[in-house]
Formats: C-alpha cells, structure tokens, sequence
C-alpha cells in the first residue's frame, strides 16, 4: 500500500518553496536505467570507434530514439539532446494511468523527470516508480531530480508580486531548477509597495534572466525590465477582480511594455517561463 507523505496546505513564504517528498517503491522488473543525452551519446559513439563498446550494446542504447511508442503516447527520447532537457509530461486532460506509463518510459531513459499540472493520484503512481519523487502540492509539480548539476551560466531571478501568485513562480522555479539553474527567488514585492522591490535590486541586479510573474494589471515586469539589463519573461497570472478577466488583462498590459527587455508567456504558463529562461541561460 502507497502512502503518501504529505498534506495540503498553501505555498510558504520565500525563499523556501512547500514540498513534500513522497514514500513509494520501485516497481518489480523496473528497467535499468539507459541515459541518453549529447554527452553520452558523443561517449557511446567514441566507445564503438575505439572497440570499448559493440555493434550490439551500441543498438541497445540507442533503440528507442527518437521515439518510444506506447500506443496512446509517442515518448520523445530525442528531446533531451535537443534542449538538454527530457520531455515534460502534462498532467491535464492525461489519466493517471497514461501518467504512469509515459513516466515509466521516461524514467528508464532519463535521471529527471518533470510533471506539471498533476493530481494527487498522478503523484503517487510516478512515486511507485521513483521513490524520491516530490510532490509540490499548491502548483501541481511532480518532479524526480536525480542529476542536479549545474549547467546555466548565471542565475535565474524567480520574482512575483504578491502572495497570491506563488503557485505560478513555484512552477517557473522547480522547472528552472530542474533543468540545471540556480534560481533566486524574489516573493510579494509588487508595485503597490514599490519600495520592497527596489530593496532587492542587488539580487535583481546579479541574474542573468529573470522571471517575473503578476496578475491584476500586470505592471511588475515592466518596472523589473526597466531596473535590469537582462532578459525579463513576463508571466501574467489569473489573479484579479472581475475586471481583470482572469489574467486577461495582466497579460495585455505585459505585451504592451514600455521596456524592450521584456517578453510575454501565456497566463499562468510558469513552466513555459522556467524553461525559456533556461535555454536563455545556458546560451
């Protein structure tokens, strides 16, 4: 019986992110793992080259790119050495069950594996593969982070404006940080109280991208893109009163700034922010 170690409750404050770790086990006759990304495969092909490894146990490795197909899913074994990064699964609109499956895949393949809008279920069914998975209940992350080495050149400022839009940022940040960055977390310093943004221009001043998530008239990122010289994605968050149509309004306000800098993701898209500023910062 899986036991899920955790409870609901809302994100805490910065710069600690709320997680769970959830307890499972490894099912029977689990793969080995066959890791495959440019760096390996460079060893693999020099390994054939200088007879340190077979025609055969080359195949082996190299079977299911670019693609895995599992009937209902075609697995992209292909995209980590594409983006450096193995493919992300969504959770929305999947079953668990399918959940399961293309997590299966993956792990075989891959040390990270990255869910993004999952269900509890969906969290226990990846934790019955890879005990050490972690469950990020308010912004629906599931993530094993196996490899966690360090391969953006700089950091990655992780800024929201208020409280409410926590779930967002810790989406942008745990993909972030998976994908190999150091990511600087900067919470509720919206310009209503513009003073406590302007406290934090030091760190702001230190990343290399920033990500910078708001909801009602969306105005943070344009103010954050006017005190930086870096790269600023915008991410506009459903947090509003009626007017603010659910992000509606947040997110043409941010394809309307002023600084050049910026540039705009869908709403509540913190993944799509989390993964752009990581390519942004292994460039």
């Amino acid at each position: 019986m899986l036991e899920l170690n955790h409870v609901k409750r809302e994100p805490q404050a910065c710069p600690e992110t709320s997680h769970v770790t959830i307890l499972g086990r490894r099912g029977r006759g689990a793969p080995d793992l066959v890791i495959m990304d440019i760096q390996q495969l460079e060893q693999l092909l020099e390994g054939v080259r200088d007879g340190r490894t077979d025609i055969d146990a080359a195949m082996r490795a190299l079977r299911h790119l670019p693609f895995e197909d599992l009937g209902f899913a075609k697995v992209d074994h292909h995209r980590a050495m594409r983006h450096g990064m193995p493919e992300v699964i969504l959770g929305q609109g999947k079953t668990a069950h399918q959940v399961a499956g293309i997590a299966n895949a993956l792990l075989a393949k891959s040390r990270n594996l990255l869910l993004t809008r999952a269900t509890e279920e969906m969290a226990a069914r990846v934790a019955e593969l890879a005990p050490e998975a972690e469950y990020f209940p308010a912004s629906g992350v599931v993530r094993v982070w196996r490899d966690r080495s360090i391969t953006g050149k700089g950091k990655i400022a992780a800024i929201c404006a208020g409280t409410s839009d926590l779930p967002v940022l810790e989406e942008a940040q745990l993909t972030a940080e998976v994908m190999g960055n150091q990511v600087d977390t900067i919470c509720d310093v919206g310009v209503a109280g513009i003073h406590r943004l302007l406290d934090q221009r030091d760190r702001l001043m230190d990343a290399r991208v920033a990500i910078v998530c708001a909801g009602m008239e969306g105005a943070l990122p344009s103010v954050v893109g006017g005190l930086v010289s870096c790269p600023v994605i915008a991410v506009p968050t459903s947090i509003g009163y009626g007017a603010s149509f659910n992000g509606l309004a947040a997110l043409l306000g941010m394809l309307n700034s002023c600084a050049s800098n910026v540039t705009v993701v869908n709403i509540d898209n913190g993944f799509g922010a989390g993964y752009v500023a990581s390519l942004i910062n292994r460039a």
